[in-house]
């Protein structure tokens, strides 16, 4: 097979495998009609694709099988790479989440290694050891050396604390700035915007709402200006709005085969999606100062102590008390940031995803960490133009 031949089936695989992904989306919501272990996002909570790879009208989950098996069978033919990775842990997180669709009872272990794609474990104490250690070197620079760790944590927090009535104008602010670094490093988003969206009572910290144009802001936490720095990067640019843009046009010219329309889907894309969010502010190069250095220190100890934790919970079966007891302790988060980690976690679907956060930030830093000025352009490609798993991103080779 020559390698035009090559492509166009690659292509054409990438195709069938969107529309397969959407229609299992569209096939769950009709049939459960919200009674399903799907949450409000769904499979694909943000499809942009309607008119280049529209959804098929499954009737049963028995056509959602035959494509599944016939994908895999062509699959099995790739050459050994990157791509063939992918492929195969994506046809088997949707073989996964169809299994879930249909009603059948999933273990937390299998839904973490089979539909998110990551080891089925806390994170190592030797890993939050080193991170510990990071943070109070941080804190320690950045004038806080007093009192416990935990104690000098929720001062900077305290201290730095942004008034209510200032979230808006420091959101817009930062925003500005995030677009003309993006536009500049990553990729030129246009006149895309969003507008802040305040919200309560809701278990996540910030959602990129793409399709009205506002990033949703849990008021019930209080954040610094490097919070929502990071929440800006995460949710808007060079994050997921940013992606959903990349992608949508690289789909439509040809550049990237259809899947990468799938940026959004809850599978094992999910990981390295969260990935460019949690290190969106290290692609556009903007650590500006000691209090953004702690913030996302702090995050990604954080974030660990949440894949842990929702191991204890779902995995262990440990008792809410003493999961909220590991929380306190090892993430010194606020109260409403616990309670949504805890809510998050007790959700049949989405539960497991809250450990691509921890999973997919490693994957995109590992491989930003080792890539050349260089080879930069080739990486934000392969990143923002191609889906990926961890696994296949780790084999990113320039």
């Amino acid at each position: 097979m020559s390698n035009e031949d090559v492509t166009a089936q690659d292509h054409e695989v990438g195709r069938r495998l969107t529309a397969l992904t959407v229609g299992m989306d569209r096939l769950e919501r009709r049939l459960s009609r919200g009674h399903g272990v799907l949450d409000s996002e769904g499979l694909v909570p943000i499809y942009l694709g309607d008119d280049l790879v529209p959804a098929p009208n499954y009737t049963d989950w028995n056509e959602v099988h035959a494509e599944l098996a016939a994908l895999n069978e062509i699959v099995r033919g790739y050459p050994t790479g990157a791509r063939k990775v992918f492929l195969t842990d994506m046809l088997r997180s949707l073989r996964t989440a169809s299994r879930l669709f249909e009603g059948e009872e999933l273990s937390f272990k299998e839904k973490l290694e089979h539909l998110v794609g990551v080891p089925a474990e806390p994170v190592g104490d030797d890993a939050m050891q080193v991170m510990l250690a990071e943070l109070e070197a941080l804190l320690e620079q950045a004038g806080y050396r007093h009192g416990a760790l935990a104690e000098r944590v929720h001062r900077f927090e305290a201290d730095g604390a942004l008034p209510p009535g200032d979230l808006e104008a420091t959101f817009l602010d930062l925003m500005r700035e995030a677009q003309r670094r993006t536009d500049a490093m990553i990729y030129p988003t246009g006149d895309y915007h969003m507008a802040l969206n305040a919200v309560r009572g809701v278990p996540f910290t910030a959602r990129c709402n793409f399709n009205v144009g506002q990033m949703d802001l849990n008021v019930d936490l209080n954040f610094t200006r490097s919070a929502l720095k990071h929440l800006v990067c995460h949710e808007v640019f060079p994050g997921h709005s940013t992606q959903l843009l990349y992608t949508r046009d690289a789909a439509a010219s040809g550049e990237s085969t259809a899947d990468v329309l799938l940026c959004t889907t809850n599978a094992v894309t999910g990981c390295v999606q969260e990935g460019i969010g949690d290190q969106g502010i290290h692609l556009i190069d903007w650590v500006e100062d000691a209090g953004d250095a702690v913030h996302m220190a702090l995050r990604r100890l954080r974030s660990a102590a949440a894949t842990s934790a929702a191991w204890y919970q779902m995995g262990d079966g440990w008792e809410e008390a003493r999961v909220r007891d590991y929380l306190e302790r090892h993430s010194f988060g606020q109260r409403a940031w616990i309670d949504g980690r805890i809510r998050f976690a007790s959700y049949s679907f989405r539960g497991p995803f809250i450990a691509s956060y921890w999973h997919g930030d490693e994957a995109v830093r590992t491989v930003r960490e080792r890539v050349t000025d260089e080879e930069r352009p080739a990486f934000i490609q392969t990143l923002y133009g191609e889906m990926h798993s961890p696994r296949s991103l780790l084999m990113f080779q320039a």
